[in-house]
Parts: C-alpha cells; structure tokens; sequence
C-alpha cells in the first residue's frame, strides 16, 4: 500500500472502532490523577492492568500521595507492588519518579515527551500515554496490541516488533486528535477479537480492511 492507502484504511479502521468502542477509556484506573498514572504505566511493563489495577488499590490506601511514596520504606513498596513483577526495579522507579516529581516539579507532571523520559522506568510508550490522557496531545502508545494489530492491517510488516519505529510508523497517518483513543480501543480490540495466539479473522467486524485476516480468508 501506498502512504495514502494506509492513511485512508486506518482511518476507516479507527472510525469502525470508534462505531465498536464508543468509551475510549484507559485500562488503567488512575482516578483523574496524573501522578497515579505515572506510577501505574511504570508497574503494567510486562503485567496485565488488570494486576496493576489491582495492585494499585492497596497501594495508594497505604501511600495515599507522592510525597508519602517518596518517604516509603523500599521495602514495603517492594512487598506491595511483588504481584506485578520485577518488583524491585520497579518500587525503586516509583520512589524515585516520586521524588523527582516533588523536588523539581513541585508535584505537577511536566507535558511534555522530553521531561517526561526523565522518570525512572519512563519510555515513549508510557510518555506518550500520560500526554495522550492528561493532557490531550495524542501520541501512538505502541503497546503489544497496537504493535500486532497494526501489523496485521498492513501498516508495515507483522514481524516487526520495535516500538519506535511503530511508533514514527503510524503517527503520520492518523489525526493528533484521535491517536488517543484509538490506542486505547485497539487494547479492547485485541483482546476482544484480534488476540495473539487465535484472532477471531472470519468473525472480526474489520475483516475487510485487514491484510492478515483478508490472506487467511482466500486459504481457506
């Protein structure tokens, strides 16, 4: 496909998606706080949000704001946060984003893609899902779904799997405006439809505008 196809196909996907998931709306249940996005984005590497979710109610019961996490024992952090994985590594990122998010932001998240890969743990795909949520300026969170999903449509080739060049990729071909919520009603897709293991082609409501799914159709 030319640069225009893919601009016009994905554009008709995030319309269908639109149609499909009204509510785009983040997994992560933040409650309108940006600081608890931070921390939630850095604990769902490789955990479901379902587990951070989960997790993160305990959490912030026991450390109800940044400067109490800052001032946690790593120790009960580590305990608490142990279910989502690489615990360690991950308490010392939320202790430390916490402090760096007081002493040099007095506890308001920066907005842009520069400051925010000064937090600990913090790569683009986090970043641009903080921009995107807290502050509207849509960014492609290129997560696994968005990766496989996007690959299967025909947007650049399925074994591709590096999130940067996915990333710089997509963003060309979809409203700044939209990029947001399609993110986040690709996750729902993926899960619902366009899983990793068995995608559901021959009942998928976006069969016709899928590359993968349109191959599998003639062999079978």
């Amino acid at each position: 496909m030319t640069q225009k196809q893919k601009k016009e196909r994905l554009e008709q996907i995030a319309n269908k998606l639109e149609e499909l998931y009204p509510d785009a709306v983040c997994a992560l249940e933040w409650e309108g706080e940006p600081w608890k996005l931070l921390i939630m984005g850095r604990l769902s590497a490789q955990c479901t949000d379902a587990r951070v979710n989960t997790v993160c109610k305990e959490l912030f019961t026991a450390f109800p704001t940044p400067q109490a996490i800052a001032e946690a024992d790593i120790g009960e952090l580590e305990h608490i946060i142990r279910p989502c994985g690489l615990y360690r590594v991950k308490a010392q990122n939320t202790k430390d984003a916490c402090i760096l998010l007081i002493n040099e932001y007095n506890g308001i998240l920066p907005d842009s893609m520069e400051e925010l890969l000064r937090f600990p743990g913090v790569g683009r795909k986090v970043a641009n899902l903080l921009l995107g949520d807290i502050y509207g300026k849509g960014g492609v969170v290129a997560d696994t779904h968005c990766m496989r999903i996007c690959g299967r449509f025909g947007m650049y080739r399925e074994d591709l799997r590096d999130p940067v060049k996915i990333e710089r990729l997509l963003t060309p071909l979809l409203p700044p405006e939209k990029i947001s919520d399609f993110c986040h009603r690709i996750v729902l897709f993926g899960r619902d439809v366009c899983n990793a293991r068995s995608p559901a082609c021959m009942t998928c409501p976006l069969l016709e505008l899928c590359e993968h799914g349109t191959r599998k159709e003639k062999k079978a």
